[in-house]
């Protein structure tokens, strides 16, 4: 059973990991890969709507997505672009990405290796990713404006997705935790954590809800 102390604290990290942009025209939108195939699907709509001329997906596959996509997750999304009427002209792959930070790395240099000049990026991410997406293409990709992008929907309307409130909780939680660490090992830039949150944080913590934390940082009380 979880609390309503809980939902509320999940509901600020919920908030917070959200950065709010507006969809704004960008030089290429890309989909960062996980098990989730919405991704692909606002990745689309943004397209659909102008937003960006080029869609580029990266992705390889994790444990969570090696059975749901075997041929891997940026396959799979350009896939489910082409089924929705996306041109295969306007749809690059970067199949070797395994983290964030890969992702955007490697965009990068095949954007590059294509000949394509880049000042605006339009990052689309499950909707808790939103904010590490943004801080980790900050960090290594400052010259171009970042904006984030998910599918739009509430947290309740998340975990009916997912089909497993607990999961969503450690999920959330573990994102936070990287927003917290990784500045410290060069992966990111540093966020502003407001209190609230890091007390929401840390009373999930206690909770249990850790599953998703790294083992090496994981709160002791």
């Amino acid at each position: 059973m979880i609390s309503a102390q809980a939902w509320a604290d999940t509901r600020r990290l919920w908030d917070y990991h959200q950065m709010g942009h507006l969809a704004r025209p960008c030089s290429v939108a890309i989909g960062l890969g996980s098990h989730d195939l919405g991704v692909a699907d606002t990745a689309v709509a943004l397209y659909m709507r102008g937003m960006a001329p080029l869609l580029v997906f990266t992705g390889a596959t994790s444990p969570t997505t090696r059975e749901r996509m075997p041929r891997g997750e940026a396959v799979h999304y350009r896939e489910r672009a082409l089924e929705l009427g996306v041109p295969s002209s306007a749809v690059l792959v970067e199949p070797r990405a395994r983290n964030t930070g890969e992702n955007i790395r490697f965009s990068r240099s095949l954007l590059e290796e294509a000949g394509i000049d880049v000042s605006s990026a339009l990052l689309i991410s499950k909707p808790y990713e939103e904010r590490r997406a943004y801080a980790t293409a900050r960090k290594s990709w400052p010259e171009v404006e970042i904006v984030s992008a998910s599918t739009p929907m509430t947290l309740d309307e998340y975990v009916d997705s997912i089909q497993d409130a607990r999961l969503v909780i450690d999920m959330l939680v573990g994102a936070l935790q990287r927003l917290l660490i990784y500045p410290d090992q060069g992966f990111m830039i540093r966020q502003p954590v407001p209190n609230d949150v890091m007390e929401a944080y840390e009373r999930l913590c206690r909770e249990g809800f850790t599953s998703r934390l790294l083992t090496t940082d994981k709160p002791s009380g």
